[in-house]
């Protein structure tokens, strides 16, 4: 089975691809993941790639569809796979619907924005040792404190409200139009999130299934 998955900043994508992937046995295909591989490995679209990211420059569509293509021809993809960060808009789509594959089902993991900024700017890490923390749902045991190695915690950069704000708004005015583009192909069942990722796990795998 050929998945999408679609979802805003911080609405769980990530997780729901591994419990997919875990239940189909297919891969879950990253866009910044591969790009990274194609980077590593060499290939001429990697090397493209490559040529832009060292001026500073975002890595333009015809390359990102060309390293995505390549990586949807290899073996472990017969069976299926679950794209997570792409298409990310209408002209990346209709570039995947010119390749020679059939997408079965597109799930959007829908999330209000104001739990998705809850969610995220509560994030808490220790700036020694990496240990993450939430300050509703994972809190330390002493406030500002690692609970292993007793170092500051701080918020990141990209945890912080106004990023949060910019990067779903980004999101809305160029991701969330594939949602009717998707619809008018009859393969898009949207998911509920829900506090709890179990939760969120089972409708997803249901709508896979339905």
């Amino acid at each position: 089975m050929n998945l999408i998955l679609l979802g805003a900043p911080g609405a769980g994508k990530g997780t729901q691809a591994e419990t997919i992937c875990g239940r189909l046995h297919i891969p879950a295909i990253s866009t910044g993941n591969i790009i990274r591989e194609a980077l590593k490995s060499g290939t001429e679209m990697g090397k493209k790639a490559q040529s832009f990211m060292d001026k500073g420059e975002l890595v333009p569509d015809e390359v990102v569809i060309g390293i995505v293509k390549d990586r949807l021809q290899q073996d472990d993809c017969k069976n299926g796979f679950v794209l997570d960060g792409f298409p990310r808009t209408i002209p990346q789509a209709e570039a995947l619907d010119k390749m020679d594959v059939t997408i079965d089902k597109v799930i959007e993991i829908h999330v209000p924005d104001e739990q998705i900024v809850a969610r995220m700017s509560g994030r808490r890490v220790c700036a020694d040792c990496g240990a993450s923390y939430h300050m509703l749902y994972k809190k330390p045991k002493v406030a500002g404190k690692c609970n292993f190695c007793g170092g500051a915690l701080v918020q990141r950069t990209d945890d912080r409200p106004e990023t949060v704000r910019a990067r779903l708004k980004e999101y809305h005015t160029k991701t969330e139009p594939l949602k009717d583009y998707y619809q008018k192909q009859g393969k898009l069942a949207v998911v509920e999130g829900q506090e709890e990722v179990a939760d969120t796990s089972r409708l997803t795998l249901a709508a896979i299934e339905a």
